[in-house]
């Protein structure tokens, strides 16, 4: 089974597929907008179409090689040369200032594979965002966040200080202090992940977060509380940032990533785009790589709907090229996987996944830089239920 072709859907989806990501419990999400793009319309340049086509696919090219800077300008019009080619789908807003457009992703990534660059597919970890902004004034006046509504997100605080939230209806008339710096610190983050095919979102900040995280908690760097209220999400991607907008301070970034800490300063986009490298180095693989054949053992799959949760995990793996089911006795699938890359990525990213658990913890530290030396692989699959028991047992 080979990669799905991306669905011609418009961003807000992504959200939707985010939510639904929380609600099931997978910690990599297949990204349906990941070939779809929205980018500037100049009716005063020569043939501003062509023009639109080609900031875009740049765009998409940024995102699925999973590299700021994929490759050199020449290069990219040598392969493609022609990019209204790679076109399924265009629309003009209403705005009459931008193109709404949508690629042939799976065309794009087959040109990219046969020059060897790196590929990023749709399975993208979903980052979980705790964000505590101190500002320096009274928050007065009216509320300018409707441009980030369409993003779910509004600013949910007391008075000078905030922690940026997914949108609740609840807290809008009596909790909302933000100013419009605030919304444009919103849209920035946001729209870095966006260009770079990131999906992050924010917690909920309900009666449940409320009772276990404070702003103080974020802004004095009490990042265990962060973490052990980070459970319920069900994400192995965690950013935490501090930030007091127009002053001096040093904005100061946490992020966690599979059991490791990194620490960054820095403006927002700046961060976004490190932690994009992060994953990218994580879960990007060469074009040109060599096929490798691993056995995987998953033990656990007792219904129709625990195989095709499986399945479908499998399915949207960038490193795996195809798969087959070779043998099922009782609940164990026996599963042949040819990949790109080796079976220590694969295990990582099967130990990432938040619905397998390694029979036999897997430690690949003293792997790293060795060629392929893992040619049967043991997991378990983890009921989302189960998965809430084991996190509720870590808070006690």
């Amino acid at each position: 089974m080979r990669l799905p072709n991306s669905s011609n859907r418009h961003f807000c989806i992504l959200l939707l597929v985010i939510i639904f990501a929380l609600a099931t419990n997978v910690f990599a999400i297949e990204l349906p907008t990941l070939y779809t793009v929205q980018v500037p319309f100049d009716p005063e340049e020569k043939d501003p179409r062509a023009s639109a086509y080609k900031k875009g696919l740049w765009e998409i090219i940024v995102r699925v090689t999973g590299l700021e800077v994929p490759v050199e300008t020449p290069i990219l019009e040598e392969l493609f040369p022609n990019p209204a080619q790679y076109v399924l789908q265009f629309r003009q807003n209403s705005d009459d200032e931008t193109f709404l457009i949508t690629f042939d992703g799976a065309n794009i990534e087959n040109v990219l594979r046969s020059a060897g660059k790196s590929i990023w597919g749709v399975d993208r970890p979903l980052t979980l965002v705790w964000l505590a902004v101190e500002t320096m004034m009274p928050s007065s006046g009216p509320y300018f966040g409707q441009r980030c509504q369409p993003l779910f997100k509004k600013y949910w605080g007391q008075g000078e200080r905030e922690i940026t939230t997914v949108d609740d209806p609840q807290h809008v008339d009596n909790a909302l202090r933000s100013i419009d710096r605030n919304r444009l610190l919103c849209e920035r983050i946001q729209n870095t992940a966006s260009r770079r095919g990131i999906p992050i979102t924010f917690p909920l900040m309900d009666t449940e977060d409320l009772k276990n995280v404070s702003f103080t908690d974020i802004w004095s760097g009490f990042d265990e509380q962060l973490l052990q209220a980070s459970r319920r999400y069900q994400v192995n991607s965690i950013l935490v940032g501090r930030i007091s907008p127009g002053t001096l301070k040093r904005n100061r970034w946490t992020y966690y990533f599979d059991g490791i800490q990194q620490d960054w300063s820095g403006e927002p986009e700046n961060i976004v785009n490190f932690l994009a490298d992060v994953l990218a180095a994580e879960f990007s693989f060469a074009g040109n790589a060599r096929l490798e054949t691993v056995t995987v053992n998953i033990a656990g799959i007792d219904s129709v709907r625990a195989y095709g949760t499986v399945q479908r995990f499998l399915e949207n793996l960038s490193l795996i090229e195809e798969f087959e089911v070779q043998t099922v006795k009782g609940d164990k699938i026996r599963y042949e996987i040819r990949l790109r890359g080796t079976s220590i990525r694969l295990a990582r990213a099967l130990q990432n996944s938040n619905i397998l658990m390694p029979i036999e913890e897997f430690d690949d530290s003293h792997l790293l830089g060795l060629p392929s030396v893992i040619n049967f692989l043991d997991f378990m699959y983890v009921r989302p239920d189960e998965i809430s028991k084991r996190n509720n047992n870590g808070k006690r």
